[in-house]
């Protein structure tokens, strides 16, 4: 990461890395969702929130990797249920896409990664039970 980069900036330099990665668990998935969780404003779009929430949970909460959060997020957009809208907070998480940054290329930034999705769910946290009823009653199997 360079001095006096913005958080966009990162997460442009962390999505040629994540897109790069030769893991076929598509580790790219959390960090959009992450950022898209963590930079979500008025602006946002209440589907962009409700996926950014419903992969973060699915990767955290049921393991899921990158890939299965994709599949999963098409399941969600064939299912044309009513979205859940969500409360902005001022806390979305400690830990940044900065952060991931400072980590070096390989199992460390990837741990990071994670670190980082972490905190941001946690910081949804008030979010936690609607996420997992929708994702529920959207998806009973997955």
């Amino acid at each position: 990461m360079c001095p006096g980069q913005s958080e966009r900036e990162a997460y442009d330099e962390l999505s040629f890395y994540t897109l790069a990665h030769s893991d076929p668990a598509f580790i790219h998935q959390h960090i959009v969702d992450a950022f898209t969780a963590q930079h979500a404003d008025a602006t946002t779009r209440p589907i962009g929130i409700a996926f950014a929430l419903a992969g973060l949970y699915l990767h955290l909460e049921r393991s899921y990797s990158g890939r299965e959060v994709q599949r999963a997020h098409m399941r969600l957009t064939k299912a044309k249920a009513r979205l859940p809208l969500f409360d902005l907070s001022n806390d979305r998480g400690a830990v940044t896409v900065t952060d991931v940054l400072r980590a070096p290329p390989g199992p460390k930034r990837d741990a990071a990664i994670h670190t980082w999705a972490a905190s941001v769910w946690s910081a949804w946290s008030p979010a936690h039970q609607s996420v997992a009823d929708w994702i529920r009653a959207e998806l009973p199997a997955g």
